[in-house]
This record gives structure tokens, sequence and C-alpha cells, in this order.
């Protein structure tokens, strides 16, 4: 049977449970694919967005070594893999069996089956851990872009991690959402209103929901995160750094000049969440 194709692109709403499934089937369609294109830029290092901003310079996750530190939203899990190297005790989770499985397939010697962290295969909005399981818990540009309902995220963040926590998170920058999806002049117009929120929805040719990115404006994120007992102690917004000439995800050089392209929340876990 002929594997569907994309019909429309565009905004309209997605749901939460459509938006999860389009999530986990086009993740595992697409692995392979995206680790060839990344695997540069990602192995070996836990980076937050294109600007590649290096964790082991930035320190926002504080001391790992010791620590019990959990990824959600991992793909290919170099991050853990990566914090696994420097005394973490790091689980990686994605609802993508396909992106944690990428490295199997062809393993290198920085990324070896012995060098990974255990990997779950598990939704960010119902993680399977009890109550304060862990010291640590980020993302870098996994889950919460493609989630409609991202306080339940924060929700369970707060439920496992341990009081005093921190949660380190990054997303796409979301001033970039007025603009459009190019790396070139184009891409320097606001075309959308930043406070739209409408998600950008691509659908297969039977009309489903193959694809979904959800918006939410700083101020958002920032409710979100006070709602489920978090302290923001940090927003970093990378400079795009000198020397780096390559586009990634229609991010380039033009724009990361002009434009921040990633915003990497910072917060502390103040009033944790347990049910």
């Amino acid at each position: 049977m002929t594997a569907p194709d994309l019909r429309t692109a565009g905004y309209r709403d997605a749901g939460p449970e459509e938006s999860a499934r389009a999530g986990r089937s086009w993740w595992d369609e697409n692995a392979a694919e995206y680790q060839l294109e990344h695997a540069g830029d990602l192995t070996g290092r836990l980076v937050w967005g294109p600007e590649l901003l290096d964790e082991a310079d930035a320190g926002l996750l504080g001391a790992v070594a010791g620590r019990d530190v959990l990824e959600v939203g991992a793909g290919s899990a170099d991050s853990s893999a990566w914090l696994k190297s420097q005394g973490a005790r790091a689980v990686a989770t994605d609802i993508s069996a396909g992106m944690l499985r990428a490295h199997d397939a062809a393993p290198t010697a920085a990324t070896s089956p012995t060098a990974l962290p255990a990997r779950v295969v598990a939704d960010a909005r119902v993680l399977p851990f009890a109550n304060d399981s862990f010291d640590i818990v980020f993302t870098a540009y996994g889950a919460l872009p493609f989630v409609a309902d991202p306080e339940r995220v924060h929700a369970e963040v707060s439920r496992v991690l341990r009081p005093g926590g921190r949660w380190v998170f990054s997303v796409t920058h979301p001033v970039r959402w007025a603009f459009p999806d190019d790396g070139g002049e184009g891409g320097l117009t606001v075309r959308r209103p930043y406070f739209d929120r409408t998600p950008y929805v691509e659908t297969d040719d039977r009309g489903v929901v193959s694809y979904s990115e959800h918006h939410r404006t700083i101020g958002d994120r920032v409710r979100e995160l006070a709602t489920a007992g978090f302290r923001l102690v940090d927003l970093v917004e990378p400079e795009w750094p000198d020397g780096v000439d390559r586009v990634w995800g229609s991010w380039s050089p033009l724009r990361g000049r002009l434009i921040p392209g990633t915003a990497i929340f910072v917060a502390v876990l103040e009033h944790p969440t347990k049910l």
C-alpha cells in the first residue's frame, strides 16, 4: 500500500492527540535522514540550537557529575550520551522509537551502543517515572514545539524533579514565528502576527495531520513555568557565532545576526506539582 502524500500545509488547529500521533510517525519516518544531516553538529556534545551554543561552555544545567538527569524529546540521545560521558546518570526519552534507535544502525566510536544512555520511548506529557526521580530535566528543541498542550509537559517535569531541581529547555525563539521560514532575504520581513497561536500543520492526502508545530509567546512560556511551580532564573538568547556559515532548518547567518533564533529557558523547581 502506498503511503499517503503531503496534501496541504498551512495554519489550522491541531489537537493534543493528533499532534502526538503526528509527532511520533513523522520522526519515526525521518529519523535516519535527520541523523545523517545533523550528526556532524550533534555527535559527542550537547548543543542548544542552530547557533551551536555548547553546554560544555554554557553550563546551563549546572554540575552534572553524579546527578540523575532526564532528557525529554531526546531524538537520537546525543545530548544524553555526552552527559553520561561527563559522569551523569542520564536517561533519554522520546516519543519516536525511530529517533532513539538512530545510532543503532551505524554506531560510531563516539556513539557506540555501550556509550549510549538508557533510552525510553515515552510521551513527554506522560513520563513513566516516579515522583522526585531526577535532579535535572532538559530538552534541546525537543517535545515542546510539537505538543498542543505544553502545560502537561511542565507539570510532568515538575512531578519527576526533586525540589530545587533544574528544568532547562530550548525552543525556536517565539519572535521567529512572525517571519517566513526562509534563510534568505525573504525571511527578514514579518508576515504573521506574533500573537497568532494557530499551529503550523501539514496533512496527508487523507486529511490526517502528519506534522504540527505549535507557537507560544515568551510570556506564555513564563506563565507555563510559574503555573507548574518553577522560578525562571535565566533566559538565554544565543547570538550567531563568527565562523558558522551553514544553514540549519532555514536558520542562516543572515537571519541569525539580526534576529534571535533560539530561546533557552533556565528554571528551578520551587513549588513541586505532585499527584
